[in-house]
């Protein structure tokens, strides 16, 4: 499975896993592979840095990535209160009446937190400054909507770190090289989280001929089985990026402590995802729910755009994830949660991916 990006990153397989965990992240780092922490969940800059502290005391010495969340047409001033006088009164209203409708109780005395800020382009930087502050160690910094400003991109090669950016077609993928980004990250319509519209195995090779063979791609979308592995890099994909298989790892439970989450994957099938603009504001694939369902009602309003409708569903998303009902949560995660349906250490995630990849190349070769 070797290919040019192990050498170009130090890593035995070319097995790129964005996670929200640092557990998750320092395990696939540690099994070969190159863990990417995502950094949207940190709303202050001394929280993320001590997490990359962590990381680089857990991960035996080898490399990882951190993810950014940085929209290129947000302002970089101000904060997610600032903009609350921005939400129509319908929509509040409907949010609130939404979770009463579905018997989801309000957080605890004392617990929840402003789950937007991190989706903000000023904190966006601030993760960027931390990452690069030269106190850390990541290879990569990896960008889920598009391409990042210039400077960032500069601030990046300067401290001698990849960028890499998320592309839903071809277009955007030769946008994102002639900003100077280094690895495009082919993102299927499959995948959870914020996708486009064409499926991987179409666009996979679309992206990989468009930018050509100076330029790595990485497949992404509906990777979570050693064949699927296989087949991206027969597409032209120099390696994977992989998400949603590792929300049911044993490690993930470091992060993820709701039981009601957990069940809701392990029992869901391939076409229980739905994508729409609830969940920020931009398209992305989530888990089918009541929750997303009650958007699609006829009285239901249009989601607002990002970081609006991240401020208006903030709080939701706190009280249902801590309610524990599997039939009320709203997260992210792709097609592949078909595929996941037992809870594993990331060790033993890896070494299935690696295994029926050899069988897959193997039975191949035999035809």
């Amino acid at each position: 499975m070797r290919t040019e990006l192990c050498d170009r990153f130090g890593i035995e397989y070319p097995i790129f896993a964005f996670t929200p965990s640092e557990h998750v992240a320092a395990a696939v780092s540690r099994a070969g592979g190159l863990g990417v922490l995502g950094c949207v969940r940190f709303n202050e800059a001394d929280e993320l840095d001590g997490v990359l502290d962590w990381m680089d005391e857990n991960t035996d010495g080898k490399p990882y990535g951190v993810d950014v969340v940085m929209p290129m047409k947000m302002p970089t001033e101000g904060k997610a209160v600032d903009l609350k006088a921005m939400i129509p009164q319908d929509h509040i209203t409907f949010v609130e009446r939404t979770l009463q409708q579905l018997g989801v109780p309000p957080l605890p005395e004392g617990e929840g937190r402003d789950g937007v800020l991190g989706w903000l382009h000023s904190v966006a930087r601030s993760h960027v400054d931390i990452a690069l502050s030269g106190k850390h160690r990541p290879v990569l910094i990896a960008n889920a909507l598009g391409s990042p400003p210039k400077d960032v991109i500069d601030q990046a090669h300067a401290a001698g770190v990849q960028v890499a950016a998320l592309a839903g077609a071809a277009k955007h993928a030769l946008s994102h090289v002639a900003n100077g980004v280094d690895i495009i990250i082919a993102q299927g319509y499959e995948a959870g989280g914020h996708t486009g519209e064409i499926a991987s195995m179409v666009l996979t090779p679309e992206i990989v001929d468009a930018v050509g063979p100076d330029v790595a791609v990485l497949g992404a979308g509906g990777i979570g089985r050693g064949r699927q592995v296989a087949a991206s890099l027969a597409l032209g994909a120099q390696g994977v990026w992989t998400g949603s298989v590792w929300l049911t790892t044993k490690e993930y439970e470091n992060l993820n402590t709701n039981a009601g989450m957990t069940e809701a994957f392990l029992r869901a099938s391939s076409s229980d995802t739905v994508r729409t603009r609830v969940y920020t504001g931009k398209p992305a694939r989530l888990l089918k729910t009541k929750w997303t369902e009650a958007w699609d009602a006829e009285d239901a309003p249009t989601p607002l755009p990002m970081p609006l409708q991240n401020l208006l569903v903030s709080d939701a998303h706190s009280r249902m994830n801590s309610a524990g009902n599997p039939d009320v949560i709203s997260m992210p995660v792709g097609q592949i949660v078909g595929s996941m349906n037992t809870v594993r250490p990331v060790a033993e995630v890896m070494a299935d991916l690696i295994a029926e990849y050899e069988e897959t190349v193997k039975r191949l070769s035999s035809l």
